[in-house]
């Protein structure tokens, strides 16, 4: 039997294939291959010839009933981990057509499809976006969900249809709600690596508003660790928190990259927020604590390693930056920096 991950070869998706190809495990990896898609991601799998075996990518659109089917009969599929979503709140507010289809439409076919095929288990990866802004405490995993702009509303939207499909069909979903990821081949639009590649090119870093809204990091590695544990000790029809315990404004996140690349303060500007900007997200991970999982990474050393894993890997962003993105960052930031100041 055989895992598949959707957005296989995206930035979260891509650290899990590595993660279950290096235990040995069978992965079959779909992903569409948009902008954030890349399968460089990938090539420590795909060039090694012990790895390869054991791993295959199919090139398409979760939305695709006809393929998914297809793949979930012709490669035993019995546990799917659905990674594939439009994830960029910015985009989302340009355009949310494609969220909604990616996001909601695409988990229904996946949704169907694994009632078809009785899939023995199917995760939905969630966001803390979903529970809105935390005015103060953090959200557990009952609290309602209060999304605030088309990305977060198209991930809650997918969230509850999954879990529908427990309550209706007994199908055996986890769903996790994960806070802010980072870590290497991140795609660079993403307020870390933007910050990072930034400062290394000396360009000046887009920093929304007064940079004080608070995000809790986790570690792409300890979340992936995180639904590894879930898969196998996670309750069918039950939601989890996912966080790193790393509440930080964003502004001195900022300052650290800066520090740490021996960079100016200068670079760092301060432009028009962001529409809708939730100010605070803070989720109370008790539930999936009490399972016997925690993470593992602190916050400073992660970081310190994903400043450095950009710094030694220029070639892979430059070529990003260099391409879609770069008409996407005139979009998006050039009248912010021309226009009001926060």
């Amino acid at each position: 039997m055989a895992i598949l991950i959707t957005g296989g070869a995206g930035f979260i998706g891509s650290h899990f294939v590595r993660r279950l190809i290096n235990q040995g495990r069978r992965v079959v990896a779909l992903d569409k291959l948009t902008y954030a898609g890349n399968l460089e991601n990938l090539k420590d799998v795909t060039e090694d010839p012990k790895k390869s075996k054991l791993f295959r990518f199919y090139k398409g659109d979760i939305c695709e009933q006809g393929l998914v089917e297809r793949i979930l009969s012709e490669e035993g599929i019995d546990t799917i981990v659905n990674f594939a979503a439009e994830s960029h709140v910015d985009r989302s507010i340009s355009s949310a057509s494609t969220f909604i289809d990616t996001d909601m439409k695409g988990v229904f076919v996946l949704l169907e499809a694994s009632k078809k095929f009785t899939i023995k288990k199917f995760i939905q990866i969630s966001t803390d976006e979903v529970y809105g802004t935390a005015h103060y405490g953090a959200f557990t995993e009952t609290d309602a969900l209060n999304p605030s702009n088309p990305y977060s509303a198209s991930k809650a939207g997918g969230d509850r249809l999954a879990y529908a499909y427990w309550v209706t069909y007994k199908l055996p979903v986890v769903i996790t709600r994960a806070s802010n990821n980072y870590g290497s081949h991140q795609y660079p639009e993403k307020f870390i690596p933007l910050f990072i590649t930034n400062a290394l090119e000396d360009k000046k870093l887009p920093l929304y508003g007064d940079g004080k809204q608070v995000r809790d990091w986790i570690h792409v590695d300890d979340h992936c660790d995180a639904i590894d544990f879930l898969m196998a000790h996670g309750k069918d029809g039950e939601v989890y928190n996912v966080g790193g315990g790393n509440e930080r404004y964003n502004i001195d996140t900022a300052h650290f990259i800066l520090n740490e690349l021996k960079k100016p303060l200068s670079l760092l500007e301060h432009v028009k927020d962001r529409e809708g900007h939730d100010r605070r997200y803070a989720l109370d991970c008790a539930k999936l604590a009490s399972l016997g999982w925690k993470p593992k990474i602190g916050f400073e050393n992660g970081l310190k390693n994903t400043i450095q894993w950009y710094l030694n890997n220029q070639s892979w962003w430059k070529h990003i930056k260099n391409g879609e993105f770069r008409d996407y960052y005139h979009r998006q930031y050039e009248h912010r920096f021309a226009g009001s100041k926060a």
